[in-house]
């Protein structure tokens, strides 16, 4: 069983959250869902899902879990300016286990850890591509790019791929090297 940490705020893509959320309960992992503030209820963009922040992200050893998860929506611009957010991501980054990143995710990612995007190949939504790009990513228009430590998608009806993506890495499953064009 892996510990999985999402990390998450307020406006949170809903379907980017309850599919991989879901997938990860489902599977016999144990998801863990950080944020900027323990105890806080954040309502998804769409607000067909609410959840509560089980623990801060800025209190929280990244060694502790097995992957990381970044559901889109506004989620990410919001965490993206908290610091002890991003040191977190930073850190989990840090580790080499596995990152998955959906729809606006990968803002979060391009704040906290620049240089490990940099040569990535990666995707996210269309309005994402020019802020990957200049952090020196490869941008791709598909539905799951696995580069790295890195799973990225573009969008909620990607979830189910992108689900399936992060448990096959968690299992130990799935190539380093980018998704074949």
């Amino acid at each position: 069983m892996s510990k999985i940490a999402f990390v998450v705020g307020p406006e949170f893509e809903d379907t980017e959250l309850r599919v991989p959320l879901d997938a990860v309960k489902k599977a016999g992992h144990e998801p863990e869902l950080l944020g900027k503030k323990q105890g806080e209820t954040v309502e998804g963009h769409n607000h067909q899902e609410k959840v509560e922040i089980r623990y801060t992200a800025a209190e929280m050893d990244p060694s502790r879990y097995d992957a990381l998860v970044i559901p889109g929506g506004y989620s990410p611009d919001r965490l993206r300016i908290d610091p002890g957010v991003v040191e977190f991501v930073r850190k989990f980054v840090a580790t080499g286990k596995p990152v998955a990143a959906i729809c606006h995710g990968p803002q979060l990612l391009v704040e906290a850890a620049q240089d490990q995007v940099r040569g990535k190949q990666m995707t996210s939504w269309p309005s994402v591509r020019k802020e990957l790009e200049l952090a020196g990513a490869n941008w791709v228009d598909r539905e799951v790019v696995v580069d790295g430590q890195f799973i990225t998608s573009r969008n909620p009806n990607d979830a189910p791929a992108f689900a399936r993506a992060l448990l096959d890495r968690v299992s130990g499953g799935g190539a380093a090297a980018a998704t074949p064009a």
